[in-house]
Parts: C-alpha cells; structure tokens; sequence
C-alpha cells in the first residue's frame, strides 16, 4: 500500500523474471514499432533534427528554440533555423528504485510494472534505431547508462531496470531530473517511470522541460485510492520504516483517504501540465503494453509529436 505504507500481512513473493519473459517482452515491444503502431510509437518518439539545412521566417506556432538570434539581429525579425529531420532519436528511462514501490499488493508490487514499462520502451527503442539510456534513482542516483544504440545496449539498460537493487531507500526525484538535466546536453525524449512519491521536484521539473519532450509515467495501484474494508490494519511507511495503526472500517477514515489521494493527484496532474509534460497511468491492474499503446495513441490524435 503505497501511500500509508506497508501492510504488516505478507504477501507472496514477485519471482524473477527468466529469459523467457524477457523474450516475451522484446516480442511485445516489436508492436509498439512496428505493424499496428508504427504509427503511434513514431509520433510520440520522434527526433527533432540535427543537421542544419537553412532558415525561414517565423510563424506562429513554432518552436521558439529554434530561433536564428543572429539571423533575427540581421533581418529585424524572426528567423527560424530548419534541419534535416534526424531518423534516430534519444529515449531516456528515469527509473523509480525507492522502497514505496516495492510495497506488496494482490497485484504483485508496482516496481514489477516500472520495470517491465522501461523494458518495453528501451526494446522499442532498439528495434526502431533509436538511443536509449537509464537513469535510476533513489534518494541518490543509483546507476547511469549514457544513451547508446544496439541490441547489446537495450539489454544492458533493462538488465539494469529489472535488477532494481537501490542502496537507500529513500526518494530524491529532484535530484535525479537536476543530475540528467546536466548530463543530457542533447534533446531527448525522456520518460519518467515513478510513483511520485516525493518531496517538491517542479522547479527541476520544469528546467528539464524547457530543454527536452518529457513524458510522465506514473506508477499506480488501486490501494493508493481506496483503503480496503479490512479491520484494523498496521501500516509501514516503506521509506521511513514508521508505523500506524489504521481503522480501516471506519468510514471517515476510508473518506479522508480518498479525499487525500484524489487531491493529490490532481495537484500532480496540474504541475506536470503547468510544465507542458505528458503524463500517463501504469497501473498493476493493466498490462504495461496496454497502457504505453493507450498513450501513443491519444498522444497522436492530439498531434503531440516532437517539441
């Protein structure tokens, strides 16, 4: 149970993924490129360009970051500098390690989700030519792998993902976006696979932005939103190790709980749209190709493709 903590009660223990899942994986990762939704993936991911071709004037809508300052000075207005689009393109995973994700639930914990989810997104990276790297995080940065290309390189960034072995347990989202907005000096695609549970990150958030597409992948459970109907439950918060008992038969207790976690998340969909990050729900209860292919799809009715 993310948000209160950790039920005392144990719940079965996530095996390991085999080799056998992890070809199940670069198989499912062959739809979101290829087939079905080419289309989708190549919308959502797609490079900006890198090689200078010439100038033209500007219009409204464009991308003000691609702006000829010196162009502009000469002419006495705007000038925009165009590029031969690029075939390739970055994908950068920003992973989740902290403890609040491996809390147990009938679903199994939601780091098995993170992780398929970057799984997924660095396989289809692969199989499309594209760069893919990993950050992972917890209250420090864990492991970096700069973005490269090649099967080698997807196997060694989800071997990295599925491991998920954090030396703390604690979050430090703002650190990990401060840490990649220094390293990343090239646009990218980001995507941030978290729970979100973590101290104020807008401000870094928001650098990370203006510099790159970013994509929000927020990691969820039923029990984040709803307390079960279950008596007296003692809870653990998995981060701090602090406990509570908890009426979960109360109805004013169950109330505010859902009262607090819907406030929540609206706050949290209202800062990434503040930023002009995208955001999507990985949750336990649906496959992560289901979730990744229901945002590619929305994401290219609304015509978001490169920034």
């Amino acid at each position: 149970m993310a948000a209160p903590g950790q039920t005392a009660a144990a719940l079965p223990r996530e095996r390991a993924l085999d080799a056998a899942d992890l070809r199940r994986l670069q198989i499912m990762a062959a739809r979101l490129v290829t087939g079905a939704f080419a289309g989708e993936y190549r919308s959502v991911f797609r490079g900006r360009g890198i090689e200078f071709e010439t100038v033209r004037e500007y219009q409204p809508g464009d991308d003000v970051r691609c702006i000829d300052w010196n162009v502009t000075a000469r002419a006495g207005r705007p000038y925009l500098k165009q590029y031969v689009e690029e075939r390739e393109l970055t994908v950068m995973l920003l992973l989740d390690c902290s403890a609040s994700l491996d809390c147990p639930t009938p679903r199994g914990p939601k780091s098995r989700v993170a992780s398929e989810a970057c799984a997924l997104l660095a396989f289809a990276a692969a199989r499309n030519n594209d760069r893919v790297g990993l950050l992972t995080y917890s209250d420090r940065v864990e492991a970096f792998i700069p973005p490269a290309k090649g099967s080698r390189q997807a196997q060694r960034v989800v071997a990295a993902a599925l491991a998920r072995q954090p030396s703390e347990r604690g979050t430090d989202l703002a650190g990990a976006l401060e840490h990649l907005n220094r390293v990343s000096r090239h646009g990218a695609t980001i995507c941030l696979v978290s729970d979100f549970q973590a101290a104020d990150f807008r401000r870094e958030l928001a650098c990370l932005a203006r510099r790159h597409d970013v994509v929000a992948a927020q990691v969820t459970d039923p029990t984040d939103r709803e307390l079960p109907e279950a008596g007296l439950l003692q809870v653990r918060d998995p981060e701090t190790g602090c406990r509570r008992l908890v009426d979960c038969s109360d109805t004013g207790v169950r109330h505010a709980y859902r009262l607090q976690a819907a406030t929540r998340s609206d706050e949290l969909l209202h800062a990434f749209r503040a930023v002009g990050v995208s955001s999507l729900e990985l949750s336990t209860t649906v496959a992560p190709l289901e979730s990744l292919t229901r945002f590619f799809q929305g994401r290219q009715r609304q015509g978001r493709g490169a920034r």
